[in-house]
């Protein structure tokens, strides 16, 4: 289980089904896909399957809750979302310091959940009154007005690099593809003998002794690391050389 699969995003009373589209497209670009939904306005709906933009499989997994009790019963950490602060007793994070509370109580095997409250007024009093900590996104004191979705956003993007930094979340390189298994010692020799042969095939060392050039080969090839499929074009590589080099000789 991947550190980020003990993050929930609760989002409460949403009146923009859009929103929640967005914010799960915000969900799955950071690595994120677990969402719970508390008495959302409008939902299944047309247009958060549009603003999900590929991200359906989270709307699709979404939990319904009626009311927020059910949905946090079993968490053991909840941050609250909030741009005010409120008349409630709260320690205040910013996005990375609440990033690594959640994923080092994640780590110890907790269930942790991010809340954020409908558009208009963010979370009530009460709902803050459940949370362990509030956190609060330090936009333009001038305009600090974010989008639910934009909020979603940038707190899980501080969870993936949180997650990132530590080691425990790996990206894999999408232009790797499947990774192929790494040549094993009895393969490196018989290609090392294969190769000698080719050099001679070839006249290479040119009635010299090719020790030398053969320990550098090895260690250049041994250095290389190369995986069971690549020892096997080489292989395919020298036996054509073979072939010509008795071809030339018949000529």
């Amino acid at each position: 289980m991947s550190l980020l699969d003990r993050v929930r995003v609760v989002l409460i009373e949403t009146t923009q089904p859009g929103n929640i589209g967005s914010s799960a497209r915000a969900m799955k670009t950071m690595g994120l896909d677990r969402l719970h939904l508390v008495a959302p306005r409008l939902f299944p709906h047309d247009e958060a399957t549009a603003l999900a933009a590929g991200a359906t499989d989270v709307l699709d997994r979404a939990v319904l809750h009626g009311a927020l009790d059910p949905a946090i019963a079993d968490c053991q950490l909840l941050v609250g979302a909030s741009a005010r602060r409120r008349g409630v007793a709260l320690p205040e994070l910013s996005p990375r310091e609440a990033a690594a509370a959640l994923l080092d109580a994640a780590r110890g095997g907790v269930e942790v959940g991010l809340l954020f409250g409908t558009e208009r007024t963010g979370l009530s009093n009460e709902e803050l009154q459940r949370c362990h900590a509030c956190v609060r996104i330090p936009a333009n004191p001038a305009y600090s007005s974010l989008n639910l979705s934009q909020a979603v956003q940038v707190l899980s993007y501080e969870l993936r690099i949180a997650a990132l930094d530590s080691g425990e979340v790996v990206d894999p390189d999408p232009e790797a593809g499947p990774r192929e298994r790494p040549a094993t010692s009895a393969e490196m020799e018989g290609f090392f003998r294969h190769l000698d042969e080719a050099l001679h095939a070839i006249d290479f060392h040119k009635g010299k002794d090719g020790t030398t050039i053969t320990r550098r080969l090895r260690r250049l090839f041994l250095r290389a690391q190369m995986s069971e499929r690549e020892v096997a074009i080489l292989h395919g590589v020298l036996a054509d050389t073979e072939r010509m080099a008795r071809l030339a000789g018949r000529g």
